[in-house]
């Protein structure tokens, strides 16, 4: 997917190329109406690369959904244009895919490119959330980003699976309505794997196939459009996806925690940030009676009521008033782990 980003493809589209090419695999680009000279680029240098051209900027989410629309294959890869793979990466993750059926979506252990001892902020070994919908990562939990020392190596089930680089079964993709537009960016995978988790489809991470993320290419992550973005998505997440007897004492709990983040964004100055919390949650009450029928739909098409890998608790109290600022840390005690090391 590329919105302006004629300088990521310059950097990132030949390793993609060099990496992924075969007689069973083949490399598109969607360009997002870029204002730039994308196309030219592309054009010019890779006049043989198939490249679907949307007619405005439809976000990452229906961006997404028009082109893989039109596009005609088993597995498909969900690939930001700020990734740099690497030889192998994604032999490893068709291998798992072909030879585990049940499993819907994939992705590998994702590093910083930036330092690339670290793992990236967005995806690491893996996500979860929190029983009040707070994400996490195997290897970064809020702002603490982990080095990767091999110690989340296994494959395991995740609760969601990072969109800058998710490898998907097309048929599950379809089935349970794609990523959804509205949200235009951020939280949609998240969301499209609580659905997939939901109807007994695991997701899993496989670290065995590592690539490097860029991450804020689009939007730092102290923007408050970002800031905006997920917090409303979130809360529009919990609606869509949360069983009712838990959706109302979870929503509860929720608003004590944001009205904690405005607080602590006023009083260190970020008064932009924090009035985009308030415009989140006054656009999630306006927005809210349209995902009626979306929920009634997503709750009648559940099976798995408690799914296994979401933590059962809250990774903000662990985090700020237990100290433990990483996932071995908070899953130190195996008797307490979500079923995710098994």
């Amino acid at each position: 997917m590329n919105w302006n980003g004629k300088k990521l493809l310059e950097q990132f589209l030949p390793p993609v190329l060099q990496h992924s090419l075969n007689d069973e695999c083949r490399v598109v680009v969607t360009d997002n109406n870029s204002s730039d000279d994308s196309l030219e680029f592309l054009r010019n240098y890779y006049p043989d690369l198939p490249v679907i051209v949307l007619d405005k900027n439809y976000g990452f989410a229906d961006g997404y959904n028009k082109a893989l629309q039109q596009l005609d294959s088993e597995y498909m890869v969900l690939l930001n244009s700020d990734v740099e793979t690497s030889p192998g990466w994604l032999e490893s993750l068709i291998a798992y895919m072909d030879a585990h059926p049940e499993v819907a979506a994939v992705q590998p252990k994702i590093r910083s490119y930036k330092d690339k001892m670290l793992f990236e902020y967005a995806g690491a070994s893996g996500g979860f959330i929190d029983r009040y919908g707070y994400p996490f990562c195997r290897g970064r939990i809020l702002n603490v980003v982990e080095q990767d020392r091999g110690q989340y190596d296994s494959i395991i089930p995740v609760f969601w699976a990072t969109g800058a680089c998710l490898c998907i079964r097309k048929k599950d993709y379809m089935e349970v309505g794609g990523l959804d537009a509205r949200f235009f960016a951020h939280m949609e995978e998240i969301d499209l794997c609580w659905r997939l988790n939901a109807r007994s489809r695991k997701v899993m991470c496989v670290p065995s196939s590592v690539v490097y993320h860029v991450g804020g290419a689009s939007l730092n992550q102290d923007n408050p459009k970002k800031m905006y973005l997920n917090f409303r998505n979130n809360l529009l997440m919990l609606y869509k996806n949360m069983p009712q007897r838990r959706y109302y004492s979870v929503f509860i709990m929720r608003f004590f925690f944001d009205i904690m983040a405005f607080v602590r964004l006023l009083s260190t100055g970020n008064f932009k940030s924090a009035y985009a919390v308030v415009e989140a949650y006054s656009d999630f009450l306006k927005m809210r009676p349209y995902y009626k029928t979306v929920r009634k739909e997503n709750l009648a098409k559940t099976i798995v009521g408690r799914i296994p890998t979401q933590y059962r608790k809250s990774i903000l109290l662990n985090f700020y008033f237990k100290g433990k600022k990483t996932y071995s840390a908070v899953f130190k005690d195996k008797g307490r782990l979500i079923q995710n090391e098994n």
